[in-house]
């Protein structure tokens, strides 16, 4: 065993239910200088924990069970990270969740199940446990792709970091939708127009750029990554650029933008890379694209001076050093861990420890 202090992470990860040979939420310790991970092993056995989220301002995790009755489900943590207390499981109403996120004002989770093409939201009480849920929107539509957009399927929620507002990626129905949280009732209003991508983009994952003027979206069908800015309260698209420069299938997942907002990182499955943008012009500008010791990057996370790519399929998470000057990432190791999904930073209100 490592000694010195460290950062707590966690990773979701696949468990049979879903094909997968994870247990459920898994702790890993970061060095914060070197990136270096030491597996914790399981904290949180649970189903299917495919994205992880924390509260903005208590050590309190959540995931969603990615299950055919899909649910959400909360754990209180302890300071030194490791120790998770169940605080319950509730229905999504919906099929498949893949994605969540808590509101910045810490009242409201969110969560977009696959499946059932809807966005469901859970109130947060002041200790940051989820109640029954206050409002599912269930979106319509289809796209022309009759394998994966045969109807709606929401992907991903994204909170606006500065109002009370909520974007909604469906891969189905080619579009991002718009809604205002009505906080007091929790409840998501629609607010027109919605942001209707090329069709077959299959929009998965959306980047926000830390300028609050610009964000970014993965198209998972079509292998592009579209660039859009903020004008009049709605978003306009500027260009898309590919994913990949590489041969073979091409189906990206994760996207982020650096917290200096220079670079753009978008993971692509298949051909198992990570590229990365330059964001000094209107549209991405591809810099180059690293390999990532394994085929099916799912999830990956900037923390500090490094990036974290989960591989679903090769049961490894590979570490990253970010070059300072030009942005491209180092490889700097990997640890084994079955099925990961999602990667996650330290939770608020937890700390380092010396062992």
């Amino acid at each position: 065993m490592t000694t010195g202090g460290g950062e707590i992470l966690y990773l979701g990860c696949y468990t049979a239910a879903s094909g997968g040979r994870g247990d459920g939420v898994v702790a890993v310790r970061r060095d914060p200088v070197s990136g270096a991970l030491e597996p914790l092993g399981t904290v949180a056995p649970t189903g299917s924990p495919s994205f992880l989220a924390r509260h903005p301002s208590l050590p309190v995790l959540y995931a969603v069970n990615e299950l055919t009755e899909g649910t959400v489900s909360a754990w209180a943590v302890d300071e030194d990270g490791t120790g998770l207390r169940s605080l319950g499981s509730w229905s999504t109403g919906g099929d498949s969740p893949c994605h969540l996120a808590v509101a910045p004002d810490g009242r409201h989770l969110f969560s977009a199940n696959y499946g059932g093409g809807s966005v469901a939201v859970h109130p947060l009480d002041l200790a940051g446990v989820p109640g029954e849920r206050t409002d599912l929107r269930v979106h319509d539509g289809h796209g022309p792709d009759q394998d994966r957009q045969e109807r709606a399927h929401a992907h991903m929620v994204s909170p606006d970091p500065d109002d009370a507002s909520l974007l909604a990626v469906d891969l189905g129905t080619d579009t991002v939708y718009r809604y205002r949280v009505d906080a007091s009732g929790g409840r998501l209003l629609p607010r027109e127009p919605a942001i209707r991508t090329r069709p077959g983009t299959g929009p998965r994952h959306l980047a926000r750029h830390p300028d609050g003027r610009r964000c970014y979206l993965a198209g998972e069908l079509d292998a592009t990554v579209v660039a859009f800015t903020w004008e009049a309260g709605t978003l306009r698209e500027r260009g898309r650029v590919a994913a990949s420069a590489r041969h073979g299938l091409v189906q990206p997942s994760e996207i982020a933008v650096a917290a200096d907002g220079r670079y753009l990182y978008l993971a692509n499955r298949g051909v198992g890379t990570i590229s990365v943008f330059a964001l000094d012009a209107e549209v991405p500008r591809y810099v180059t694209e690293v390999a990532t010791g394994g085929t099916w990057p799912r999830h990956f996370a900037l923390i500090g001076a490094h990036l974290y790519v989960a591989d679903e399929r090769s049961d490894v998470v590979s570490v990253f050093v970010l070059d300072p000057g030009g942005g491209v990432p180092e490889p700097a190791g990997s640890v084994a861990v079955p099925s990961p999904t999602c990667v996650l930073g330290p939770l608020a209100g937890t700390r380092s420890t010396s062992r």
